[in-house]
């Protein structure tokens, strides 16, 4: 065997330095990362998350930057026939030079960008430079021979001190950098990805696909796309395997690129499911190329077998057409969140945080997750652990909430930064759809005179004309294409929502629709009320969303005491959303209690969103399979913020993450109190099997005293939902005063009580509540610390905090007298835990899977631990 070490050289280029083009001080830098973290490293500008410091760190993107390292290389290096500076991430317009030698032009931050360097590498020391031009004076050039700026919500110009020249929409650039509302403008520049020097010699792989064609239980139908370099023609044996079989096959490759195809078949092949389904079982194919028995290149894919296909067809029982994912001939109700990048500095986010990310969507009982269209193509990391945890991904595009350019130059640059990141990414099998953009479709409604965001006012006849045809050249031509071509057999949707490309009034989404995929946003910006959500329901419910304040732990990491009050200016710059802070109190006004004090505002912000999402969520589900998708906005935060997350930006869980857990439960029972006077029990299933389930529906006084119980038993198919008990408010209550009563719905397999839910005949104003007396045991379940919770009379929202970083296997929840809660604190593996918990399992042979399947969320002890309950934070009458 050829030895592989001699045939190929890597070395990540990790020693930087950096400065301000028009200075002369060199700085130590770190890559990947950005001029904004490296300036922070350096002491050059104060932490920008901090108070109101976004507004002073604005200067850094008008200014042009260039980096430096030196590389030594040596004989062994000099001596391969290929050497490349390859580059994961370059943001965004950037020259590269070797030894001040131009070698590489780059000008789209989601491209990974190669450049052939031999004729300019010497033996010893290289001199690498790379010199970013400012994104901003790059493209306001732009925005002058366009004569007109384009649509671009949330491109923060202003806070850019530009006035109204927005010009994110002409840069291939992460739409988020230049703001949102729920992000801050920090429009970066530098080596926001790996950096290496690659040597090699004769043959290498530079791409391995496998193609799935037909996916059954009995057998797969696979292709291997095999693209090879060769140096000259050469007739070898390329060899494929995988899981104990392998596939050989004789193959003449040309001098240069080509692309080989070799069939594969997997009889009976462990399918990939998502979580609640079953396995997400993950195949290793390796490709080697021999030549007379000597290995000249190697690589290797991992990836999950599975059929996967977006279902939009007429269904007799419903109106217009179904909007699902079938996963293995089975409909998949999907079950998330939508993801925006985890730090406004991307490079910071480390495994850790994806892992903390992907476990707690794992934790709530998701399946689902978005990669929304205005941030980044994530990290490998982030689909591998989707793959291997059973997370299902709708993967945007990197287009939002903005019209764009359609020029040649501008198009060529899109198809390239496409065909890479599918190229990238198309083994996956967490990926299930790639779609065109976010929300510009029916933001600007082309086939709706008066529909949309009102942009096409804002332009002549002309103007809407080219605007819509530079639309549809990007979203309904060469993205489509593109997806066909190289990721064949995954669906592409052109915009999110829309009802269907009908090229009439009948393409946009407004209003609930019996087709597509639904953004509700009624409910917050339009200041609906929460039983809005029980009536505007569609096939697909893709965004919808309310807002909380993070905790008070995480708000004064950016604010002093001084600063806690909803107008002062630290507040205001922390809530992106122009009306935010007043849409939170005045539904606060409507559906809670009052603070006592702005921490308690705090914390009843966070149960305001959380009963929000609650009804959301349970309306959609009741809902299947006319329904068949929540995904709320959103799951994660890119700095510290009031917004619409449901962790905050240090990972910790706010009320809807535990609301989320309980909401999205395999099996769930649902309380409606929609349609007045009446309150019906719903199941929902979402598991493939039939169950045996007792249901046990109470009345209940606040002081745990059971006025009525009303049992039923019965099957309940997988994939079923039903109404099991339909009564009026009268018959349940009969004398019990309405503002002392409790409703528990209890759901029990196998006389295990699975589920419990909760709700009341009056508002949470109304209620008769009083301080209750809460007491708190360690105990031990399993051989593992648990604490024991009990209460005198009814205890609303009952919170349990701790020192250390962690999650409550529950929370937020209402605790009854005469019943005792079971509580355990849990901590997120780390990764040596998850190595050493690995090792130990295959030395024992208990489980044999890859070591990213082990780690989770474990139980732990918590440190100065807490509990209090809504009492706690308003004034008892």
């Amino acid at each position: 065997m050829t030895n592989l070490q001699a045939l190929q050289f890597r070395q990540s280029l990790k020693q930087w330095t950096f400065k301000a083009i028009d200075e002369s001080e060199w700085l130590p830098a770190t890559v990947p990362g950005t001029v904004h973290t490296d300036l922070l490293d350096n002491g050059k500008i104060s932490n920008p998350f901090y108070g109101t410091n976004e507004k002073d760190v604005q200067w850094i993107d008008k200014k042009d930057w260039e980096y430096i390292t030196t590389i030594d290389v040596e004989e062994n290096v000099m001596n391969h026939s290929h050497i490349e500076l390859v580059f994961a991430g370059l943001d965004t317009y950037a020259e590269v030079y070797v030894n001040e030698q131009h070698v590489l032009s780059a000008d789209n931050m989601f491209r990974t960008w190669r450049a052939d360097v031999k004729p300019y590498i010497q033996l010893g020391a290289n001199h690498i430079r790379i010199h970013f031009r400012s994104p901003i004076m790059e493209d306001l050039p732009k925005l002058e021979a366009l004569g007109y700026g384009l649509p671009a919500t949330n491109d923060q110009s202003e806070v850019g001190e530009l006035g109204d020249k927005r010009v994110s929409v002409f840069a291939r650039k992460a739409p988020y950098h230049y703001g949102w509302d729920w992000g801050p403008r920090f429009v970066t520049s530098g080596i926001w990805r790996e950096a290496e020097l690659v040597a090699w010699s004769d043959v290498r792989i530079e791409n391995v696909y496998i193609r799935q064609n037909q996916v059954h239980a009995e057998s797969a139908d696979l292709t291997a796309v095999v693209q090879i370099y060769s140096e000259q023609e050469r007739q070898v044996n390329l060899r494929v395997y995988a899981d104990g079989q392998n596939w050989e096959q004789i193959v003449t490759l040309a001098e240069g690129t080509d692309a080989v195809q070799i069939p594969l078949t997997l009889n009976n092949p462990k399918l990939w499911w998502s979580r609640g389904l079953g396995d997400a079982y993950l195949y290793t194919f390796t490709v080697e190329v021999l030549e007379q028995n000597q290995t000249l290149a190697v690589k290797s894919e991992r990836t999950g077998i599975r059929a996967i296909r977006l279902v939009t067809e007429p269904h007799p029982d419903y109106p217009g057409t179904s909007f699902y994912f079938e996963l293995n001939g089975v409909p998949v109700f999907a079950k998330g969140a939508n993801h925006i990048p985890n730090d406004s500095f991307s490079p910071r986010v480390t495994l850790e945080r994806y892992r903390h990310e992907i476990v707690t969507a794992v934790e709530s009982n998701m399946n689902m997750l978005r990669v929304w269209g205005g941030g980044i193509y994530e990290n490998d990391e982030f689909y591998d652990l989707c793959d291997e945890y059973g997370i299902l991904v709708w993967q945007d595009f990197m287009f939002a909430c903005s019209m764009y350019p359609g020029d040649e130059e501008f198009l060529d640059s899109v198809q390239a930064e496409a065909e890479d990141n599918i190229r990238r990414l198309r083994n996956h099998p967490s990926i299930v759809l790639w779609c065109g953009n976010n929300e510009i479709d029916s933001a600007w409604s082309q086939y709706v005179e008066d529909g949309g965001w009102g942009w096409k006012k804002d332009y002549n006849a002309e103007q809407r004309t080219q605007i819509w045809a530079d639309y549809e050249a990007l979203f309904h031509e060469l993205l489509p294409e593109v997806v066909q071509t190289e990721h064949p057999g995954i669906s592409y949707w052109p915009s999110s929502p829309i009802v269907a490309v009908t090229n009439n009034e009948k393409q946009h989404t407004h209003g609930i629709t019996d087709s597509g995929d639904i953004h509700y946003w009624g409910v917050w910006h339009n200041s609906e009320p929460f039983e809005r959500y029980n009536t505007y329901i569609g096939r697909f419910m893709s965004e919808y969303g309310f807002q909380s304040f993070p905790e008070y732990k995480s708000v004064r990491t950016y604010a002093e005491e001084s600063d806690l009050e909803l107008e002062s200016e630290v507040m205001l710059r922390h809530q992106k959303n122009g009306a935010g802070n007043r849409l939170i109190k005045e539904y606060m006004d409507k559906y809670l209690p009052a603070p006592k004090d702005f921490p308690s505002f705090l914390y009843m912000s966070q149960v305001l969103q959380a009963e929000a999402m609650k009804t959301a969520i349970e309306a959609h589900r009741r809902r299947k399979p006319y329904c068949m998708g929540t995904l709320y906005w959103q799951m994660n935060d890119c700095w510290p913020v009031a917004s619409w997350s449901s962790m905050d930006y240090y990972g910790r869980w706010k009320a809807v993450q535990y609301y989320a857990k309980r909401s999205f439960e395999d099996i769930l029972i649902s309380i409606d109190q929609s349609v007045s006077g009446k309150v019906d029990i719903h199941l929902v299933s979402d598991l493939i099997a039939p169950k045996s389930l007792t249901v046990r529906v109470k009345v209940l006084g606040l002081d745990g005293t059971l006025y009525k119980e009303m049992p039923q038993s019965l099957t309940l198919a997988g994939g079923e939902a039903i109404k099991v008990l339909s009564v009026t408010t009268e018959q349940l209550l009969g004398d019990v005063h309405p503002a002392e009563a409790i409703l528990v719905a209890e759901l029990e397999h196998e006389d295990q009580l699975i589920h419990t839910e909760i709700a009341y005949f009056v508002s949470a104003p109304e209620l008769a509540l009083q301080q209750p007396h809460l007491q708190i045991v360690e105990t031990e379940v399993d051989g593992v610390v648990a604490y024991q919770l009990t209460t005198d009379v009814l205890a609303r929202q009952v919170w349990l905090s701790s020192e250390n970083e962690g999650i409550f296997s529950d929370n937020f929840f209402d605790l009854i007298p005469g019943v005792t809660k079971i509580v355990q604190f849990k901590k997120l593996q780390t990764l040596q835990e998850v190595e050493e918990a690995a090792h130990s399992h295959v030395e024992s042979n208990i489980v044999q899977k890859p070591v990213p399947h082990l780690p989770h969320f474990v139980p732990a002890k918590p440190e100065g631990l807490q509990i209090q309950s809504m009492a706690d934070f308003i004034h008892l009458s």
